[in-house]
């Protein structure tokens, strides 16, 4: 993480009084120089991973002096590159509408919401494959990421629960499992791309096969917590 935490106070870009563009704050310039940091960090993790990356090559594209300002190190850097690859999905899952609809439609938008989300963000699939090498070593030390993630759980937990007083959904479905199983489809579809892909001649990333596959994993997620013991 950031040695210090950035600002959460909102920073208007325009002077209300005069129309004219407002000066930057010291918290916004901050904000804007982490972002920059770890996004560049970002790309050096996911083509090089954490023992290839380099500060040097990070730097080369900003500058070794305002990394060191922010961060203690590249094990601070690169947990701070995967904390936030972990909150912006789970950011991306809570703006999904969750609300209109049977608990299977709503359930189905949100399987579909995380196969296209991890499409589009191979660097989140690489990131996670990289980690779990280091057997998660780095995960352990951000304190907050369980509490983070844990908000998936308690969202598809109520899903769950409007299933089952609709009498959609079987009795005990474990919303860790459910987790697990959307997860699994949705990285696989970017984790083995290329080798699928090659070995049995098929389209793994185009648009419609992305569709296409999204609407298969809803399937397949739906028929299991659908389906009657």
């Amino acid at each position: 993480m950031p040695k210090t935490s950035p600002s959460q106070t909102p920073n208007p870009s325009m002077n209300i009084d005069s129309g004219r563009p407002g000066r930057r704050s010291h918290a916004q310039a901050r904000e804007e120089a982490i972002e920059r940091i770890v996004d560049i960090a970002t790309d050096e993790f996911v083509e090089k991973g954490l023992a290839g990356a380099r500060i040097d090559e990070i730097a080369g594209k900003s500058t070794k002096r305002k990394i060191y300002y922010y961060f203690e190190g590249k094990d601070e850097l690169y947990r701070a590159v995967l904390e936030r690859a972990y909150r912006r999905v789970r950011e991306s899952e809570r703006k999904v509408d969750l609300e209109q609809g049977t608990a299977e439609e709503v359930l189905r938008r949100l399987i579909e919401h995380d196969v296209h989300y991890h499409s589009e963000h191979p660097e989140l699939v690489r990131l996670v494959m990289n980690e779990n090498i280091h057997r998660a070593e780095h995960l352990k030390q951000i304190e907050e990421l369980p509490e983070g993630n844990r908000s998936v759980i308690d969202l598809l937990a109520r899903i769950i629960a409007r299933g089952e007083a609709e009498g959609s959904f079987r009795k005990g479905i474990d919303p860790v499992d459910l987790h697990m199983n959307i997860s699994a489809l949705s990285f696989y579809n970017v984790s083995n791309q290329y080798t699928f892909a090659h070995n049995f001649g098929i389209d793994m990333s185009s648009p419609e096969a992305i569709a296409r596959r999204a609407k298969q994993v809803g399937d397949i997620i739906i028929a299991w917590v659908t389906r009657k013991d």
